[in-house]
């Protein structure tokens, strides 16, 4: 947005035309390819590129990240904007490796709703299941688009019931497939009364007042395929849920909509209805109350710090999402956790690595700003003259543990400040014991593989890990240090992470189990949703 006076108004009214959004789904069900027809339908692209990585392919544009190419799936979250139909778009591209999923419940506490990726032919997976939860928890609308239709998939009423059952929320088909795979002939739109037919010059088909019912589609598709959709619209007006628009958005209905994305089919219809029903920027919570997108005040928080998306450069940005107030490059704020006051000069407008410089903002925007090392994962920054504080980001125990260090000692350097970097980035958990040991704790194996990986190439650094014996970890009170270290028991260590908080690291529940009984008095605690402020008052 250029440099311009706003009125009330008219900030008002570009707050409404805001929708942040985060793309969840499991692993291979299309979601980055999905993205990709989003970003091309709303001019942001001229062609989308291909997720599966082939010699002399074109790649997602929301992959970035070399290593994103090289294996076809998507390791770092991604924030692309655009406008399409009045409205200013905001894509959370998330990973959906289930290693990587403490990235997307932060990306999570960002959007205001989510739109879930199913393979049609898989139904609901695990993943899926998981980071639905999260939405859940925080009440986050949630659409589905049901998607590779053009291949062969389950019965579409079964893909429904699958939704049901393992999600518990209750859902409502905006669009339906006429047929699917080798049969796979259109959608039908039921609230515009329209069908779109696939792969055919007549393109789209208004339907009367009798709808499927009448003779529109006679000789238009094939026989069984129309005998099919009758039977299946007799059953849906029966005995599904009717849309109900005020359930979508309190998230306790979810619209679903069919079709292929990597085909570009049926994404043109859901963006539409997505765009008219999904919620606008809301109310946030903070430690005290709330903020709302009304309030004059400026503030947000940083949910993701991403370094060296310009190997040119290799600089860092925070992404922050804009809560309240408008933001003005160059403005200065207070940064709550320090109390230190922050001069925002360097502000990009985000498409995936791609920036454009930005002079101002409005609430609904994630605007990414260059970071020298004042930012951290969760940071609330505000003009307010009192102290504001949103919610805690959750943070998650991890697994698996590695130590690691440089091959080449002569290159210290470069591995000590990578360690630093990626772990401020919140990717990986990155602890050292008393002997200054590096040690690293991930959910997920592949998240070493990309530590490894990220400090090769972006860090000059070659590594060499090994692998260790625990598999639960701890925070403990820091007043019980001392005590820790005359009580250990076999099979567990003490670590400390970066913001020199003491760790206990057992091998499993059960020694964890047992040093609880011998030391009833050393008080641990779990990660998820640790604050800092709460820990150091102990």
């Amino acid at each position: 947005m250029d440099r311009k006076e706003f009125n009330v108004m008219s900030i008002l009214e570009e707050i409404q035309r805001r929708r942040i959004f985060g793309i969840i789904s499991h692993p291979d069900a299309g979601k980055t390819t999905l993205t990709e027809k989003l970003l091309l339908h709303g001019g942001a692209i001229r062609e989308a590129g291909t997720v599966k990585a082939r010699r002399n392919a074109k790649f997602a544009k929301s992959d970035w990240m070399e290593i994103e190419k090289q294996r076809g799936i998507s390791v770092t979250s991604s924030v692309m904007q655009f406008e399409y139909n009045g409205k200013v778009v905001s894509i959370m591209d998330t990973p959906g490796h289930n290693d990587f999923g403490e990235d997307t419940y932060r990306i999570l506490t960002s959007v205001d709703s989510a739109v879930m990726v199913i393979d049609a032919a898989k139904g609901v997976e695990a993943q899926t299941v998981k980071l639905f939860k999260v939405c859940s928890m925080r009440q986050i609308p949630i659409f589905t688009f049901i998607n590779k239709l053009d291949r062969q998939s389950k019965d579409p009423l079964e893909c429904m019931a699958d939704l049901e059952d393992a999600l518990g929320l209750p859902s409502t088909a905006v669009t339906w497939p006429i047929g699917n795979g080798l049969t796979f002939e259109g959608i039908y739109d039921r609230l515009e009364n329209k069908v779109f037919l696939y792969r055919q010059k007549n393109g789209i088909i208004e339907l009367g007042p009798k709808g499927v019912f009448g003779d529109a589609l006679e000789g238009v598709i094939s026989q069984a395929n129309l005998d099919i959709l009758r039977e299946e619209m007799e059953l849906l007006d029966g005995a599904g849920n009717s849309f109900d628009l005020k359930a979508i958005k309190e998230g306790k209905l979810s619209p679903v909509f069919f079709g292929s994305a990597l085909a570009d089919f049926g994404v043109t219809a859901f963006l539409q209805h997505f765009l008219e029903w999904a919620p606008g920027p809301g109310t946030r919570k903070t430690t005290t109350g709330e903020v709302l997108p009304t309030d004059e005040f400026f503030s947000g928080f940083i949910f993701k710090i991403q370094a060296n998306m310009n190997p040119a450069h290799r600089d860092r940005l925070a992404f922050l999402r804009i809560c309240s107030g408008t933001f003005t490059r160059g403005m200065t704020v207070t940064l709550s956790r320090t109390g230190k006051q922050m001069k925002l000069s360097q502000s990009t407008q985000l498409m995936a690595n791609e920036r454009e410089t930005l002079e101002t903002a409005v609430v609904g925007d994630i605007i990414g700003i260059y970071d020298s090392g004042n930012y951290q994962i969760g940071d609330t920054l505000t003009d307010r003259k009192e102290k504001l504080f949103f919610e805690p980001l959750p943070t998650f125990p991890p697994e698996l543990f590695m130590r690691v260090h440089p091959i080449n000692s002569l290159k210290a350097k470069q591995f000590q400040k990578g360690v630093q970097q990626l772990a401020q980035e919140g990717a990986i958990q990155v602890y050292h014991n008393e002997f200054n040991d590096v040690i690293l704790g991930a959910v997920g194996q592949l998240q070493f593989e990309v530590f490894e990986y990220r400090l090769n190439n972006e860090y000059n650094s070659e590594v060499r890990m090994e692998a260790l014996d625990y598999g639960v970890a701890r925070w403990v009170n820091p007043v019980s240090v001392e005590d820790v270290r005359d009580h250990l028991v076999a099979r567990s260590t003490l670590v400390f992470d970066r913001f020199e908080r003491p760790i206990l690291l057992f091998a499993n529940q059960y020694t964890l189990n047992n040093f609880m009984q011998k030391n009833p008095d050393i008080e641990l605690w779990e990660a998820l949703n640790l604050d800092d402020s709460e820990y150091q008052e102990g």
